[in-house]
């Protein structure tokens, strides 16, 4: 059985993935910024309130655990009506999308190392493309693939794997501005080959793929999960 952290493991990409390692029986724990009672995501071991804008909560959080074998890195934001181009708003996305990753990244490294753990990132499609409308949002997920790729080389003499998965246009809360614009997602269903949006569990297998033995040689890889998306 193993220890298993999902940060931002309480909706969208991040629940169903929670729930797949705790289907396979592993010892899963999922932080939300929400408090507890507040928290949706049911079936694993503990839940737990976690700003990873915090640096000092976030290293008394991984501190509690002496070993990890699988750290999930899912808190994400994305700004609407053009926030995001203005500098408080830019610098928003990229302290939790970016700066949150790379904290909890830090903070779990020794127990990480103890373990021979891994690391599971998120990055996105729009870490290769840009996008006109979310300039932070592909920024820190631009930043997420390169520190995926970095983390990967300083740690691998510590037996420490780092990976991304690269989801492409997931149905969450996160796009329901998108999915429930009929024009936009038609378009963007349009665009991928396999005809419909992504479902939070098609990041499930992939995810639970990259923790295992399979994936051993593994490392510094960035998984697009998008339908075939970025193949156009």
């Amino acid at each position: 059985m193993n220890t298993v952290i999902v940060i931002g493991g309480t909706t969208g990409i991040g629940r169903a993935i929670a729930l797949a390692f705790a289907a396979q029986g592993d010892e899963v724990h999922v932080t939300g910024i929400e408090p507890k009672s507040e928290q949706q995501a049911e079936d694993v071991t503990d839940r737990h309130q976690l700003d990873v804008r915090d640096p000092a909560q976030v290293e008394r959080f991984f501190a509690a655990f002496p070993t990890l074998d699988v750290l999930v890195n899912c808190a994400g934001v994305i700004q609407r009506d053009g926030k995001e181009f203005t500098p408080k708003g830019f610098s928003e996305v990229i302290d939790i999308n970016l700066n949150g990753t790379q904290r909890c990244c830090h903070a779990a490294h020794a127990a990480l190392k103890a373990a021979g753990g891994c690391i599971i990132n998120t990055a996105s499609m729009l870490s290769f493309f840009g996008s006109g409308h979310a300039p932070a949002y592909s920024a820190s997920k631009g930043g997420v693939a390169q520190l995926t790729r970095s983390l990967a080389i300083a740690w691998a003499s510590d037996g420490i794997r780092v990976n991304a998965l690269a989801p492409g246009w997931i149905a969450t809360d996160l796009t329901a501005a998108l999915t429930q614009n009929s024009e936009r997602s038609a378009e963007l269903v349009g665009r991928t080959p396999m005809g419909r949006w992504g479902k939070p569990d098609d990041l499930a297998g992939p995810a639970l793929f990259l923790a295992s033995p399979g994936a051993n040689f593994i490392t510094g890889v960035l998984l697009p999960v998008d339908g075939g998306y970025s193949s156009r």
